[in-house]
């Protein structure tokens, strides 16, 4: 069954998002690469750094504020040239990621390079993946993204890009069924052909769909292993030695999501199949280890337990108990 919804009223629209006070300070070198950055939050250290970026990015940054981000250090960094936008609100990592598009093709963008608020990525690692975007132009299989080699932070654990099956590497670029949108270089005709990110599913998988979907509708989704970024996903490592499988530990909230986004993308005809039976077999895992982790609480249980059913019914969109909202 397919379902070609991949908006939700949460999402921001046009008109919701928040614009800059001022014109954005031009870029002092041509497009056709836009850096759009979302950031949730931010601790003094990450503006620090996002400033200081901005400063020394001859390219133009657009940055989401999802909430969190003090107005001061918005102002500061239009002052340095930035994009700020906001919807006044927590809409998720799909309805941001889906402005940003929109506004660096508004730009006249022909990329945009996404990052998170915790991405250590250099402007010559930006060059390297136009590159390689360049170099797969010249396959049949047009491509829809490529984005580097994962590292594993300090204490975390790194993501896996599964293969693509019966796809030759192309040098150093390595055919994946997905990859995290944190360092994703995103071209902005394949978006406009693919679709929008899912905004409902808020915050976990929306990676996944989107470049399942990218594969379904002939495009292509690589990583470049030439060049690595290191990731940050929860707070530590939940490992078992038992099933030989870890998995980062992360808030509820976004283990419920993820459960629930995961379950409901088993209706999906663009999802393969392999990949469907693969979650059958390790998602109760992930969520017994979960569970374990707390201390066999059964509220938590519960949380598990309703995730489940509601990916299964399709209740999609906020989840519960997200930071600074009632659960």
């Amino acid at each position: 069954m397919t379902d070609p919804a991949v908006t939700h009223p949460d999402a921001a629209q046009d008109g919701d998002v928040r614009q800059p006070a001022a014109e954005p300070i031009p870029p002092t070198s041509p497009l056709p690469v836009a850096v759009g950055i979302t950031v949730f939050r931010p601790t003094p250290e990450q503006v620090a750094t996002l400033r200081a970026r901005v400063a020394a990015e001859a390219r133009l940054t657009i940055v989401f504020d999802n909430g969190g981000l003090p107005a001061e250090d918005a102002a500061a960094l239009e002052q340095r040239g930035a994009l700020v936008l906001s919807a006044g609100r927590n809409i998720g990592i799909g309805g941001a990621l889906d402005a940003i598009a929109r506004a660096a093709s508004a730009a006249g963008a022909a990329q945009v390079l996404l990052l998170d608020q915790d991405a250590a990525f250099t402007p010559d690692q930006v060059s390297e993946l136009e590159a390689a975007l360049a170099r797969l132009r010249t396959l049949s299989l047009p491509p829809a993204v490529v984005g580097p080699r994962p590292q594993a932070a300090p204490g975390a654990k790194a993501p896996a890009y599964p293969r693509r099956p019966e796809i030759p590497d192309y040098g150093s670029l390595v055919p994946v069924e997905f990859l995290a949108t944190s360092g994703s270089l995103v071209d902005l005709e394949a978006y406009a052909r693919i679709g929008p990110f899912r905004s409902d599913f808020f915050i976990d998988g929306v990676d996944l769909e989107w470049c399942f979907r990218a594969w379904a509708r002939g495009y292509g989704c690589w990583m470049e292993a030439g060049t690595a970024l290191p990731h940050r996903v929860g707070a530590g490592v939940i490992r078992s030695t038992l099933f030989g499988i870890e998995m980062p530990r992360q808030p509820l909230f976004r283990m419920t999501a993820y459960l629930r986004n995961s379950v409901y993308a088993w209706r999906l005809a663009h999802v393969p199949r392999r990949w469907k039976v693969r979650q059958a077999a390790y998602l109760p895992l992930q969520a017994l280890l979960t569970w374990a982790d707390s201390g066999y609480r059964p509220r938590v249980l519960a949380q598990l337990a309703g995730a489940v059913l509601d990916g299964l019914r399709g209740r999609l969109g906020r989840p519960k108990g997200l930071p600074g909202e009632p659960s």
